[in-house]
């Protein structure tokens, strides 16, 4: 359905041919967390003319009490039933953009500031695609991480896990919602889904879609989905690799045919430009105290920045190039965490990579070696820098990039910059089991 929509006039014939009696509204906060107004169809002429109005001063990081009343207008391309009914009768979504009441975009709207990056890529030829791999866990319940399956990397079995994943993947293509695979993944209980490269605005809708998809049939299967990074101790945590690309028209800039690796020097630029800002935008990448857990060495996350050819230990990898498959040459970022803001994440992607690209960044050497096995004097050696290792450090990073303050504007960059400081001050007051389990029983 999602994609052969395209305005409204389209959207209430889709509506009464497929029995639609609901419509949510589904927009985001600063933060990610999926937001929904719910709306009989009746009303979708008058959403669609004037907006729905709501309290803004409701939703994290969008406006004081003062300046609250927000807009928001259905966008009509994003309109998609979703694979379950209410009393015999169809639900359908729509993203919506947030306006203030004199109809100017609010600019601290996540999807607003990803098509802002997505202009200013386009003004200058470019349309920029990605492909995130969501990793995931799925428990007994939310209370504590209590697996489902002992599995392993790319394991097989004939489980609730199994048939779940199966079900999610009826579910997106029913959307229309193109999944390349799924598999059960390195720790017992988790799992990966990889969605189909397309443009970055419907892919960031996608991922918001996909959480919310896997979430609710955890929820009606009786068990517990979560994206968090690092929910349990000593096992690997969940991260959203994201494959991304440039392309001119038809034309993927990342491939150049005589180059020995098949990327072109745009591509190249684009890759120091990741590099040499991904600690600034760090904190969107991976904006949680938890984040920083699943960032350590041993792993398998990446934590040194770095590149290389096919290299699973750099924290950019390009993928081997297959012949005539020129479209698919691409790069591959592994350090987000699908706890993320999609909207926010891709920007500050984008931005950083069209940053190498306008100041013409030379890109350092790959590393093809196992930088895992690396000691700290031979990275030293090699130039090899480390994420940031917790959130008050890509906090204090973050605080002085100019970069990310043009990516992100003024009042996001300020609201994510004060909400991750309180968080981390709630959580360093915290009484931790280990401080209690090591200090109570010695001091």
């Amino acid at each position: 359905m999602e994609g052969t929509i395209r305005d409204k006039k389209d959207v209430m014939e889709a509506i009464k041919a497929n029995n639609v009696k609901f419509v949510m509204l589904w927009f985001t906060d600063v933060l990610g967390q999926l937001k929904s107004l719910e709306l009989l169809v009746d009303e979708l002429e008058v959403a669609f003319e004037e907006g729905m109005g709501f309290d803004g001063s409701s939703i994290e990081g969008f406006a004081r009490i003062e300046e609250s009343d927000m807009l928001a207008f259905p966008d009509p391309s994003t309109f998609a039933i979703l694979p379950w009914e209410y009393k015999g009768y169809k639900i359908a979504r729509m993203f919506a953009d947030i306006y203030l009441p004199d109809l100017t975009p609010y600019s601290g709207d996540s999807r607003y500031i990803l098509k802002q990056n997505l202009k200013k890529a386009k003004e200058i030829g470019y349309t920029f695609y990605v492909g995130p791999e969501l990793e995931f866990f799925i428990f007994k319940n939310n209370k504590q991480p209590e697996f489902l399956d002992e599995g392993g990397y790319f394991d097989y079995s004939l489980d609730i896990a199994e048939n779940f994943r199966k079900e999610i993947i009826l579910a997106l293509e029913a959307m229309n919602i193109k999944v390349e695979y799924s598999h059960h993944e390195v720790a017992p209980s988790q799992h990966e889904i990889d969605l189909r490269y397309t443009e970055a605005l419907q892919m960031a809708d996608i991922v918001v879609t996909v959480k919310a998809i896997i979430k609710e049939i955890a929820k009606r299967n009786g068990i517990y989905a979560t994206f968090m990074p690092k929910p349990v101790y000593g096992i690997n945590g969940s991260g959203m690799h994201i494959h991304q690309s440039l392309f001119i028209g038809e034309q993927n800039a990342f491939f150049d045919p005589k180059d020995p690796f098949r990327i072109s020097q745009t591509a190249k630029y684009y890759i120091e430009g990741l590099l040499r800002h991904i600690k600034e935008i760090t904190i969107i990448l991976n904006q949680w105290v938890n984040s920083y857990k699943r960032l350590v060495p041993g792993y398998e996350a990446p934590v040194n920045i770095c590149w290389g050819h096919k290299n699973r230990s750099s924290l950019i990898r390009v993928p081997m190039y297959k012949p005539g498959k020129e479209k698919a040459v691409r790069i591959e970022l592994r350090s987000p965490d699908p706890a993320c803001n999609p909207y926010l994440a891709f920007a500050c992607m984008l931005g950083a990579g069209l940053e190498g690209i306008k100041k013409q960044y030379p890109l350092r050497e790959p590393i093809e070696k196992d930088v895992y096995l690396l000691s700290d004097e031979e990275k030293k050696a090699l130039n090899i820098e480390y994420l940031p290792g917790s959130l008050i450090e890509a906090i204090e990073i973050a605080k002085k990039s100019d970069l990310l303050k043009k990516i992100l504007g003024e009042k996001i960059f300020n609201f994510i910059i004060q909400n991750k400081k309180l968080e981390w001050d709630m959580y360093r007051v915290k009484i931790t089991s280990f401080e209690l389990e090591r200090y109570l029983p010695i001091l």
